[in-house]
């Protein structure tokens, strides 16, 4: 049991409800409660179904299916992280709307590259090295609900405050999504160096 709540609670914190609905402000601000909640469980479901096969898998993913070393994931999805910390400093949440593209596609693009990123895809391969396939899947179906809950929850009462202080909260979005996106360009560039060295180890 605690291996699971310690699972459970790792992969929580990496997908961090409170930061991706700084993210996700401009779409909590023009969707209906109804349909901001299907959106978040359609992500909420691709996301758990990575997590789960990379779970499942492990390493072997990388290794025997893309032939690839997990240090170029690394690297990769510190650069798309990195990308989207420097658009949300310099433009603000608009930012984040150009980088998911079209409304239709909402759901895949709040899944990859906001839920689905190299922290939570390795927390899902430490999860599944440390519990059996169904249970680790469970700690991760379960991660993701509390985080999806939580979301919709910020966003119901975004919409009851809202109505008496939207320029207040208008203000405290972009100065919170800048500060917060200064915190996760630093990870970015940490993660861009743990695939740099464990490169540079190799030889």
């Amino acid at each position: 049991m605690t291996d699971f709540l310690r699972s459970t609670a790792l992969l929580l914190v990496l997908l961090n409800p409170f930061l991706v609905i700084i993210y996700l402000v401009d779409i909590v601000d023009k969707l209906e409660i109804k349909q901001f909640s299907q959106v978040m469980i359609r992500a909420g479901l691709i996301s758990s179904a990575v997590f789960c096969c990379f779970a499942i898998l492990g390493d072997a993913v990388f290794s025997s299916v893309v032939q690839a070393e997990f240090a170029s994931f690394q690297i990769f999805g510190g650069v798309v992280f990195l990308l989207i910390g420097l658009q949300f400093v310099f433009q603000g949440p608009a930012a984040i709307e150009i980088l998911r593209g079209k409304s239709e596609h909402l759901a895949g693009a709040i899944a990859m590259p906001v839920l689905i990123g190299p922290g939570t895809i390795s927390a899902s391969v430490i999860i599944g090295k440390r519990l059996d396939p169904l249970i680790a899947c469970t700690a991760i179906l379960a991660a993701v609900v509390i985080a999806i809950a939580i979301m919709l929850g910020l966003k119901a009462l975004h919409d009851i405050v809202r109505l008496r202080r939207e320029s207040l909260i208008k203000r405290y979005i972009e100065i919170a999504g800048r500060i917060t996106a200064l915190f996760v360009g630093t990870i970015s560039v940490e993660m861009i160096m743990q695939g740099v060295r464990t490169w540079a180890g190799k030889f």
